[in-house]
């Protein structure tokens, strides 16, 4: 008897832990600013790509003392991200004390993307349509 009522509650359990984790499914890609899968996958690489051109200006700025252009940072081997992951091609704009890592979206709107995506020297990420 306690064997059975251990093996239901641990189906229940189960049953729970999938339907929450469907929800969140559902959920995650409209949060990442796409309508569709393709366009949550398009997303998520982008801010990949984003935190990581982010996180090699954080590592110079801690060894250089500055912020840098996306040229400077592949002229010195601080990143390997490509300058575009199409739709989207990215940018640094930089100032004394704080950059912000840009991915603007060309062409059109098939899958209900952001136009432009950003981050700050913070890493919270920004988008506007």
């Amino acid at each position: 008897m306690g064997r059975l009522f251990s093996f239901l509650a641990v189906i229940i359990v189960m049953a729970i832990g999938m339907f929450i984790y469907s929800k969140q499914m559902q959920s995650s890609s409209t949060q990442a600013g796409a309508s569709n899968p393709q366009g949550a996958i398009n997303i998520t690489g982008v801010k990949s790509d984003l935190i990581s051109i982010a996180s090699a200006e954080r590592r110079y700025f801690a060894a250089e003392g500055k912020y840098v252009s996306l040229d400077d940072l592949i002229s010195t081997n601080s990143i390997t991200v490509a300058r575009q992951r199409p739709p989207y091609s990215y940018a640094v704009e930089v100032s004394p004390g704080s950059f912000r890592v840009i991915a603007n979206r060309s062409g059109e709107n098939t899958s209900g993307t952001p136009f432009r995506l950003w981050v700050d020297e913070n890493l919270e990420f920004h988008s506007s349509e």
